[in-house]
């Protein structure tokens, strides 16, 4: 009903039951509750990834309607940039509760204060798996004193994180994921701790030298011409949007959260080109990726832009943000059930999606293109462009980039196509390369 102050002073409850929603028609959220004692009270209610979450506003005596609406409002526009405000409420609640206990710093407050005074300069994607990751892991010890962590508990703790992502990960991954979770985990915890013990607010470093790998054994899948070509035509079967996102991995050579996070805004107008930008970056550096007609065609076919629609495209990349939303405009997810279908489909197994991007930088190599340009297209900072020359080489390779992206995609095709016959190495010149 449309809500009126003089309407909630005569709602009531059915008998046998122990309070009433009634939501307002003005306001989108606004709830009033009423209980059987003949409370009532304001609260925002809102659906965030399929779950039901509400904001108490406040007592139905104490604030007014009008009132009532704007917090309301502000609550929905705090949802809407993507915020969750009732779980927000709900962790700085337990973080105040948390600080009260025996007066001492517990592990919440602990982990909190890494965040906000050290990661906030660290890379964000670090920073957001760090605090979860520890957050996840020790979630039982949370509101225990951080010096009350002792080795036995966090030894236990990385045990049983270890157990249940082996057993939740059986027949998808590697036996050793759950050992990689745990010792990525117990890093977290070593650097959240060492960072603690400089400031002198805890003593002793639970996780010093403890005996879990923190590095995950390194792969070396690259898919032959053969095996591509067999996904890249499966893959053209396959569901939208995940048969898409792979052809773009195929020839893009980026990574999949960049590929499956692309938004239109990204694209230029004319689709020739694709930026990345430094927040969505593993290194924190923006990144011009130049588009293959292949790719081009694909993504036109994504965006709906048929010549002389303009305003229409333009609507479009207002509208939808993201190039490949998942279901409710959501980010794309179930990429192990796609995958497996994609396996059975192409009859490739054994391999992961980030071994797409080794198979480009390897056919790159073969193509005869130039290292510098390799690590240029997929984004690297490492090898031939880290250190000193890293600092002086400002040439950004872009018509480089583009040339080799041509001449992968054309590869790919043909292979796809049945009309490979052999590799061919392409005169890549080394005029205006920018060497030092």
């Amino acid at each position: 009903m449309k809500l009126t102050e003089r309407k909630i002073e005569t709602l009531s409850v059915d008998r046998g039951r122990k309070d009433r929603l009634v939501f307002d028609d003005a306001q989108r959220g606004l709830v009033v509750r009423v209980t059987a004692s003949g409370g009532r009270t304001y609260l925002c209610q809102y659906t965030l990834n399929r779950q039901k979450w509400r904001v108490p506003l406040g007592s139905c005596s104490a604030l007014s309607l009008s009132k009532a609406r704007q917090a309301a409002a502000a609550v929905m526009g705090d949802v809407a940039k993507g915020r969750n405000p009732a779980a927000e409420r709900k962790e700085a609640v337990a973080a105040e509760r948390a600080k009260r206990v025996r007066g001492r710093l517990t592990l919440a407050v602990l982990i909190q204060d890494w965040a906000r005074l050290h990661l906030v300069h660290r890379r964000p994607r670090y920073a957001t798996e760090a605090v979860r990751a520890l957050r996840h892991g020790f979630a039982k010890h949370l509101d225990r004193p951080a010096e009350d962590l002792d080795r036995i508990t966090v030894v236990q703790a990385l045990d049983s994180l270890g157990r249940r992502h082996k057993e939740k990960g059986a027949g998808t991954r590697s036996p050793r994921r759950g050992t990689g979770i745990a010792g990525r985990t117990a890093a977290y915890g070593r650097a959240c701790f060492a960072w603690a013990m400089k400031r002198g607010t805890v003593q002793n470093n639970p996780f010093a030298e403890l005996p879990f790998p923190t590095a995950v054994t390194k792969r070396d899948r690259v898919l032959s011409d053969e095996e591509a070509a067999a996904i890249w035509r499966a893959a053209g079967e396959a569901a939208r949007p995940y048969g898409t996102i792979v052809r773009i991995l195929m020839l893009t050579g980026q990574r999949r959260d960049e590929v499956a996070g692309m938004t239109c805004a990204e694209i230029s107008e004319e689709l020739a080109t694709w930026t990345i930008p430094g927040t969505r970056t593993k290194n924190g550096v923006p990144h011009l990726v130049p588009l293959s007609q292949p790719a081009r065609e694909l993504l036109q076919g994504v965006l709906s832009r048929p010549a002389g629609l303009q305003r229409a495209y333009q609507d479009r990349r207002a509208k939808l943000p993201l190039v490949f939303p998942g279901e409710r405009g959501t980010p794309f997810s179930g990429w192990s059930k796609a995958k497996s279908q994609l396996d059975s489909a192409s009859g490739v197994s054994g391999w992961w999606l980030h071994d797409l991007r080794r198979t480009v930088a390897t056919g790159l190599q073969r193509l005869g293109v130039r290292l510098e340009v390799t690590e240029a297209v997929l984004n690297h900072l490492s090898g031939s462009r880290a250190g000193v020359v890293g600092i002086y080489q400002r040439h950004d390779w872009a018509e480089e980039k583009r040339a080799a992206l041509d001449a992968w995609s054309a590869h790919l095709l043909a292979a796809a196509e049945g009309r490979l016959t052999a590799v061919k190495v392409l005169p890549f010149s080394r005029a205006r390369s920018g060497e030092i």
